[in-house]
């Protein structure tokens, strides 16, 4: 049997580990996992079998390349609003808010709400999630893999990938939909 040419898989599944990544990494981080992902994925066509499942292939990569995004993102250099002078903010003095993170840095993308390519909000409710549930809910309902491929991406069994994957909703109609209810009062004063 034949592979199909790369560029059609990627224009296929493209859009889907897009936002497998984005919900897994996180949207600044999303389209770098993205890249490593097509990249790993190109040099492994050649030699996949003519029977894989090519969703599940492709989601265990990402899985593998948003491993690594988190272990690099733990060893970057957090930004600061203003660094503090020399020996104040150690020395007990009035450190006032020197070495504040500028008010949007805790919200990574807060303006891609605006221009529709990722919801913030949406964005926080998944970071909240553990990181087991955050990915059962990431590759059973944005990839639509099944419990028993996501128990063999993470290292599981299907009923706990089951069982993550419901805790995680349960836990993003709780805390999502309470943001949506809090947003449109607001809107409405």
């Amino acid at each position: 049997m034949t592979l199909r040419p790369f560029e059609q898989i990627v224009a296929e599944y493209g859009p889907m580990v897009l936002r497998v990544c984005r919900a897994v990494v996180g949207p600044a981080d999303a389209e770098d996992a993205w890249s490593e992902t097509f990249l790993a994925a190109l040099r492994a066509y050649p030699g996949l079998p003519g029977d894989a499942r090519v969703e599940a292939w492709l989601v265990t990569i990402a899985h593998r390349k948003a491993i690594d995004a988190a272990r690099a993102g733990a060893r970057r250099p957090v930004a600061v609003g203003r660094i503090p002078e020399s020996g104040r903010a150690l020395t007990g003095g009035r450190a006032g808010d020197e070495g504040a993170a500028p008010p949007d840095a805790g919200r990574a993308g807060g303006t891609l709400r605006d221009s529709g390519q990722w919801d913030a909000d949406l964005w926080a409710a998944l970071k909240a999630l553990p990181r087991r549930q955050r990915e059962a809910v990431a590759y059973h309902y944005l990839a639509g893999l099944p419990y028993k491929e996501i128990a063999a991406v993470t290292g599981g069994t299907p009923e706990a990938a089951r069982r993550a994957a419901a805790d995680g909703i349960r836990s993003l109609r709780k805390s999502y939909t309470r943001r949506t209810r809090e947003d449109e009062r607001g809107e409405r004063r």
